[in-house]
C-alpha cells in the first residue's frame, strides 16, 4: 500500500519517510511513558515527582525540541547544509536515548537535553528536504507532505506500542533504551540511501561568494559551539545542584521567551533581511499560521500529558481480564492518521483538479473547529469522572478521531505552506519557526495539564475542558475573520494554486 502511494513522487521521499518514521518511533515511543515514568516511586524505577511538576517538565522538554529548530534550521542553512543536519541531529537523539537507559536521575536529564537538541537539527531540516524534491507543484507537494505525515505517524504507532508496553510492563529504561534502537536503525538506512535525494539539501546556503561563504561558516560555527558550550554549562551548574530550578515557573517563562523569539525573529526578517514587497507579504502569512498552529497544539499536545493521566486514572481499560497499557491509548491518534492519510491525500489533489480544493486559511480552521469539538467530549466524560464513575475509552476514541482529522488538515498543510512561502534563503530557519508554534503549544500543553493533574483538581476538571472548548472555539472564529486577509498575503502568481 505505501509503494503505491509514492509511485508517483520522486525517489528521495522513501528515504526521509523511512529516517522520519524511525525518528518519531523513538520520539513518541519515549513520551508515552515519559510523564508515567517521572509520577512513578522511586522503588518502582521512577522519579517519585507530583503530577504538576512531571507535567511541566514534559510540556518543557516536547518543546525544547521544536525550540531547537530555529537554531537548528540556521545551522543547515548557514553551516551543514540539511543532509547533513538531519544525520548528525539523528546521532544526537541516539545518543540521548540510550543514556535515559541508564537508570538514574542524572542520566534521566542529560538524555532529555541530548533528544532535544537533536530533535532540533533534523526535525526542521528534513522537512526541507521534502520540500525540495518537488518543483512548483502545490497539490502533488502536499500529497507528498501528507505522505510523508504518514510515516511519521507509522513510527508513532509502532513506537507506542513497544515502548509503552516495555516500560509499563517491564521497565521504563527498557522502553528508554527500545527508542535508542531504532533510531539507529533509521541512521542506517538514511545513511545507505542518502544518494537518492539527489543534492536536495547537501550545501548550505550560498551567496554566490565563495570567499565570503567560507568566512561566514567559520564565524557561524564559532556561534553555535558557543551555544552548545553555554548549554552543557548550564546542565553541568543544574546537574551538581548550584541552579534551583521550579519547571512550572521555568515552562512559564519559557512560553514568554518562545513568543517574544518568534515575533523578533520574524520581525527582523521582514525589516532587515532583504526581502522584496512579495516575500514580506508571504512572510506575515507565516506569522499568522503561527498563531493559529500554537492554539491548535497547546490543545492537542494534552494527548501525552492531561490525556494520559484520564486514561490512566479515569479509564478502564480491562480487556477480558487483562488491563492494557494506558500509554497504548496514545497510538490511537498515529493508527487514525495512517488511515485516514490517503484519504486526505487523494481529496487535496481531486479537489485541486476541480479548483475546488480550500485555501491553507481555510483548512486552519476546519483544525482548530475540531480541536473544540474533541474537547467537548472529554467535557461530558469528566462529568462522569467526577461522578466517582470510570469511563469507557470510547471517550478518548472519539476525542483522538477529532484532533487527528483536525491535525491532517493543519499539519502537513501547514509544512507544505511554509516551504513553499518561506524566502529560500530562510527557508531552514522559517521552518524552524514553524516548529516553534508547536514549541510555544506544547509549552502551554504542560501547564495546562498541571491543573488537570491530582485529586484537588479532579472537581474542576470539567470546567477547564470547557473553558479550553470555549478558547478553540473562539480561535476558529477570529481565523474565519482573518481569512480574507491572510489569502490575500499568500496569493502570488506562484501560491494561487494552494489558496
Amino acid at each position: 500500500m505505501i509503494a503505491s502511494l509514492w509511485k508517483e513522487h520522486p525517489r528521495g521521499l522513501p528515504v526521509l519517510f523511512f529516517t522520519e518514521m524511525w525518528e518519531r518511533f523513538s520520539y513518541y515511543g519515549m513520551r508515552a511513558i515519559l510523564v508515567f515514568a517521572m509520577i512513578a516511586t522511586v522503588e518502582s524505577g521512577g522519579l517519585g515527582f507530583e503530577g504538576k511538576r512531571a507535567t511541566a517538565i514534559y510540556g518543557l522538554y516536547t518543546a525544547a525540541g521544536y525550540l531547537a529548530s530555529l537554531p537548528g534550521g540556521w545551522i543547515a542553512d548557514r553551516i551543514l547544509g540539511a543532509q547533513r543536519a538531519v544525520w548528525y541531529g539523528g546521532i544526537v537523539i541516539a545518543c540521548g536515548h540510550f543514556t535515559m537507559a541508564v537508570p538514574s536521575t542524572p542520566t534521566f536529564f542529560i538524555g532529555m537535553v541530548l533528544i532535544a537538541l537533536g530533535t532540533g537539527l533534523l526535525k526542521p531540516n528534513i522537512s526541507a528536504m521534502v520540500g525540495a524534491l518537488y518543483s512548483n507543484e502545490p497539490a502533488r507537494r502536499d500529497a507528498g507532505f501528507s505522505i510523508f505525515y504518514m510515516g511519521i505517524n507509522l513510527g508513532a504507532l509502532i513506537g507506542q506500542i513497544i515502548c509503552g508496553y516495555l516500560g509499563e510492563k517491564v521497565g521504563w529504561h527498557w522502553g528508554f533504551g527500545a527508542a535508542g534502537v531504532f533510531m539507529t536503525l533509521g541512521l542506517v538506512q538514511y545513511r545507505l540511501r542518502l544518494p537518492l535525494l539527489q543534492g536536495a539539501g547537501a550545501t548550505p546556503a550560498s551567496s554566490g561568494n565563495a570567499a565570503l561563504d567560507q568566512r561566514r561558516r567559520r564565524r557561524d560555527s564559532g556561534l553555535a559551539l558557543g551555544g552548545l558550550a553555554l548549554i552543557a554549562t548550564v546542565v553541568a551548574f543544574g546537574l551538581a545542584g548550584q541552579l534551583s530550578i521550579d519547571a512550572v515557573t521555568l515552562a512559564q517563562y519559557t512560553a514568554v521567551a518562545i513568543t517574544g523569539i518568534s515575533i523578533a525573529f520574524i520581525l527582523g526578517v521582514l525589516l532587515f533581511g532583504g526581502l522584496d514587497a512579495q516575500e514580506r507579504r508571504r512572510v506575515g502569512a507565516i506569522g499568522i499560521l503561527f498563531v493559529a498552529a500554537a492554539v491548535f497544539w497547546s490543545g492537542f499536545e494534552q494527548a501525552g500529558s492531561s490525556f494520559n493521566l484520564f486514561a490512566l486514572d479515569h479509564t478502564d481499560r480491562v480487556f477480558f481480564g487483562w488491563e492494557f497499557p494506558a500509554s497504548w491509548l496514545q497510538s490511537i491518534n498515529p493508527l487514525l492518521i495512517i488511515l485516514l492519510t490517503p484519504f486526505f491525500a487523494a481529496l487535496w489533489i481531486n479537489l485541486g483538479r476541480r479548483n475546488l480544493n480550500p485555501s491553507v486559511p481555510a483548512k486552519f480552521v476546519l483544525a482548530l473547529a475540531q480541536l473544540a469539538i474533541g474537547f467537548l467530549v472529554l467535557y461530558f466524560a469528566s462529568r462522569y469522572v467526577v461522578a466517582g464513575e470510570k469511563v469507557l475509552p470510547t471517550w478518548l476514541l472519539l476525542t483522538y478521531l477529532f484532533h487527528t482529522a483536525g491535525e491532517l488538515c493543519l499539519s502537513p498543510v501547514g509544512l507544505s505552506a511554509v516551504t513553499q512561502l518561506a524566502p529560500k534563503r530562510y527557508l531552514g530557519q522559517m521552518m524552524g519557526v514553524w516548529f516553534m508554534a508547536a514549541s510555544l503549544g506544547y509549552v502551554i500543553a504542560g501547564l495546562l495539564a498541571g491543573e488537570l493533574s491530582g485529586e484537588e483538581a479532579l472537581l474542576r476538571m470539567p470546567q477547564r475542558f470547557m473553558q479550553v472548548t470555549l478558547f478553540a472555539g473562539g480561535a476558529t472564529l477570529l481565523m474565519v475573520v482573518a481569512m480574507p486577509w491572510v489569502k490575500k498575503l499568500m496569493s502570488s502568481t506562484t501560491a494561487k494554486a494552494d489558496q
